[in-house]
């Protein structure tokens, strides 16, 4: 789980790290792919092409994703977290100045020619750095504040609608640019999505059912480390006949290694099932953003 110190020399070093990584994404896969990222980043990168195909303007990278993340970002520090938006938004400025320079030594040997490679390894290059960012209560930026809102403070799941976004941000990049580069595209968000969800944990819930002969000093473990509640049911073990209990928790799947661990320091003899969380109905403390 994630630090709850308010800032760290952890937290700074991933997020640096996050916004170079996507900056080099966006100067060699994404570029030699002429992929169009989903989010901010996305429209960002649309308004830049088609702004020198139709125009012959060159518009900043950097300037555009730091003006369209200012509105979000301010609603962030208001209402999510003042440590959390302050460095989403050192993730956001430093990426957008290191997109717009970084000399192209450092990144002409990685822009590939084939658009299929270019859209997977961007994709999953664009999730180790969403994660980084994730995994220290920040974000990369742009809708990623909006779902965060919603799901935090108003116990909403709007990424439907973000899908929604994207999907009209991809039609506008294929009508006016290219629409092989808009499907290479969808494959570069597919890839981002995938590798996320196996990467980053922080929103996924396990179930634990967990028969111990210390019910009292496993639940306060479990509410210690988690603040999640438990229920017990008391029943027979048909094996050994004897009385047990069953304590039943649901708790975020980053707590659940560092939480077995704990038990079984305390009950060696344990037995503990552990069960992905597909749906949740009822309240389920989240750690606050700091």
């Amino acid at each position: 789980m994630a630090s709850t110190t308010p800032i760290s020399l952890k937290r700074f070093a991933c997020v640096i790290i996050s916004a170079v990584l996507t900056a080099f994404n966006v100067n060699t896969f994404i570029h030699a792919g002429g992929l169009i990222p989903g989010g901010f980043s996305g429209v960002a990168l649309l308004a830049q092409q088609t702004a020198q195909k139709f125009a012959g303007i060159n518009l900043s990278f950097g300037a555009m994703l730091i003006i369209l993340n200012a509105a979000p970002a301010i609603i962030s520090f208001r209402t999510i977290g003042k440590w959390f938006s302050i460095l989403s938004c050192l993730n956001i400025v430093l990426c957008g100045i290191l997109s717009d320079w970084i000399p192209p030594i450092f990144t002409s040997f990685l822009q590939l020619q084939d658009n299929l490679l270019n859209a997977v390894f961007g994709g999953l290059l664009n999730a180790v750095a969403i994660n980084l960012c994730l995994n220290v209560d920040a974000t990369t930026g742009g809708t990623d504040f909006i779902a965060i809102y919603f799901s935090e403070k108003q116990g909403k799941d709007v990424w439907n609608y973000i899908l929604a976004g994207n999907c009209v941000v991809l039609t506008l990049a294929a009508f006016l640019l290219n629409p092989a580069k808009a499907l290479y595209s969808i494959i570069f968000q597919y890839t981002t999505t995938t590798a996320l969800v196996s990467l980053y944990r922080g929103y996924q819930q396990k179930t634990l059912l967990i028969i111990t002969s210390k019910p009292e000093e496993v639940y306060t473990i479990i509410r210690d480390m988690t603040h999640h509640d438990a229920t017990s049911f008391t029943g027979i073990g048909r094996y050994l006949k004897t009385e047990r209990t069953m304590l039943y928790s649901v708790v975020s799947a980053n707590d659940v290694t560092p939480l077995i661990v704990a038990i079984k320091e305390i009950d060696p003899q344990a037995f503990i099932n552990t069960i992905r969380t597909e749906q949740l109905t009822g309240t389920f403390y989240r750690r606050p953003k700091n």
